[in-house]
């Protein structure tokens, strides 16, 4: 029992790296390889801070949502939402990669393997935004716990068009009736917001979310060794 606990738990870790080397790495393009290498050094060596957030599943009370379902009835924004399939890899490759070039997040593109490994995952969904017949935003939500009591949100991508006009909210509150339905057990949700990415800091402020602590990333972080 001991061995399989440790066993889940190496499979646990080796997930949260992947993610977080996917969707919280360093931007490479345009630039001289010992540019690249020695940029990456720099911000490896001193670590990348993130913002850790919490919000309460006791927090949200139908007059919460009620204020949220309200901002997102009067918003221009109306968006269809969908679980992503593996049908959906290239829309979520082109949202990621036109999203993260316009954010103060570290980044690099990401491929369609990188997508369909976190896909598969049994612990992790993708929800597609998608608005006047363009897939325009995603999110994608992680689970922790024996009986998925902890939600992260492990990251959300808008393109360019759509941002700063409410496809965030819209996706958020997508995302908390999603999990409403299909997580008794849920507990709280969680996000990580890189340190420089105000925007996304306000944002996730504004909807209730409340900074508990914070925590450096570094180079040990970001490697994939399965052994």
């Amino acid at each position: 029992m001991a061995k399989s606990r440790f066993d889940y738990k190496k499979k646990l870790d080796l997930k949260k790296r992947k993610i977080r080397a996917f969707f919280s790495s360093i931007e490479t393009k345009r630039k001289r390889k010992e540019e690249i290498d020695s940029e990456v050094e720099e911000i490896y060596q001193d670590g990348m801070v993130y913002i850790q957030m919490k919000l309460p599943v006791e927090k949200i009370t139908d007059q919460f949502a009620d204020r949220i379902k309200e901002k997102i009835e009067h918003s221009i924004i109306k968006a269809q939402i969908r679980e992503a399939n593996k049908a959906d890899l290239d829309s979520l490759k082109n949202i990621y990669n036109r999203a993260w070039l316009t954010s103060n997040t570290p980044y690099r593109p990401i491929t369609k393997t990188e997508l369909q490994k976190i896909l598969e995952y049994p612990e992790t969904v993708f929800l597609i935004a998608k608005v006047y017949g363009t897939d325009a935003a995603f999110v994608l939500l992680d689970f922790e716990g024996k009986n998925k009591e902890i939600a992260i949100i492990a990251a959300l991508g808008v393109i360019p068009r759509f941002q700063r006009k409410g496809l965030g909210s819209v996706l958020g509150t997508a995302s908390w009736q999603y999990l409403k339905e299909r997580y008794p057990n849920l507990k709280e949700i969680r996000c990580e917001v890189y340190k420089d990415n105000f925007v996304s800091y306000s944002f996730i402020k504004q909807i209730g979310f409340e900074e508990y602590g914070r925590k450096v990333y570094r180079k040990q972080d970001f490697e994939l060794s399965e052994s």
